[in-house]
């Protein structure tokens, strides 16, 4: 059974930073893409960044690209996003995700498996 567990959101103000983590337990997938999605309150789920589970590319979101990075530890399974310069409209939601199969990387795709979010506030 594929669990994601996220952890690391919280509360900060303007240009702060933030590390969210998502340890994947039972995903064992070697093809596929893992990444980051948000949802702010009345607005629809985006994808913020992604990656190949074998590391060979990265995708980013037009609003974040140049603040977020986007990484993986296979030893610990764990995916990261590292969160710099945060603006307030980062306000939102954050999710783990994963897909199995490819095409993934642009993150229009259907992702298979879910955390269950954790939250940022980004205040002015």
């Amino acid at each position: 059974q594929v669990q994601l567990v996220e952890s690391g959101g919280g509360s900060v103000q303007t240009g702060g930073s933030l590390r969210l983590s998502c340890v994947a337990s039972g995903y064992t997938a070697s093809r596929g893409c893992m990444g980051w999605f948000r949802q702010a309150p009345g607005k629809e789920r985006e994808g913020v960044a992604g990656l190949y589970t074998n590391s060979a590319g990265t995708f980013y979101a037009d609003s974040v690209k140049g603040r977020f990075t986007i990484s993986r530890d296979n030893a610990k399974n764990t995916l990261y996003l590292q969160m710099n310069s945060l603006k307030p409209e980062d306000t939102a939601m954050y999710y783990c995700a994963a897909r199995p199969t490819w095409p993934c990387l642009s993150m229009k795709y259907e992702y298979n498996y879910w955390g269950q979010g954790t939250q940022v506030t980004v205040s002015s």
